[in-house]
């Protein structure tokens, strides 16, 4: 890619996947640490983890995705599996975003914060359900993200230093 050798491009790689936990523990703990989550803070929060996603997302779109087939066994297979379940936890997880997200946008709580407005109050009978695919998929995303991280950061290592 580029001219550039393989172990370049996956030592860039290496190191453009693993800057991205730390942006997604970031935007996790804005959201942890914060009682009124209002539209600022949430951009605010997006924004590390939007970054996190790309640094993630677009290495394997560019580099590990068009090698995958012709490596596909083993280890490769194991970590291909892996994140395609961290993938899969996270577009559950956005089934849950996105009605959140619509109720809470349709009793502007994103700039009139209401302390006394309950999530659980507002948009259907069902809120408690999608926040709880929102926390069971990010919690998910992040375990099948760190098991495949650990499995291609060993693979990294076995095919360019052992």
């Amino acid at each position: 890619m580029f001219g550039l050798t393989d172990a370049t491009v996956a030592t860039i790689v290496a190191i453009l996947v693993t800057a991205s936990f730390p942006c997604f523990l970031y935007g996790a703990w804005i959201m942890i640490d914060t009682e009124k989550v209002t539209w600022g803070v949430l951009v605010y929060h997006l924004k590390f983890i939007v970054t996190g996603l790309t640094l993630t997302t677009v290495p394997l779109l560019v580099w590990m995705l068009p090698r995958l087939f012709g490596q596909l066994g083993g280890a490769s297979a194991l970590h291909a599996f892996l994140g395609l379940q961290a993938y899969a936890l996270l577009a559950f997880a956005f089934t849950g975003i996105v009605r959140i997200f619509r109720a809470k946008r349709k009793y502007n709580l994103y700039h009139d914060y209401d302390e006394d407005v309950l999530l659980s109050e507002i948009g259907s009978d069902r809120m408690d359900h999608w926040r709880n695919r929102l926390r069971i998929g990010v919690f998910g995303y992040v375990i099948f993200w760190l098991l495949a991280y650990l499995v291609g950061i060993a693979r990294f290592a076995f095919a360019y230093f052992f």
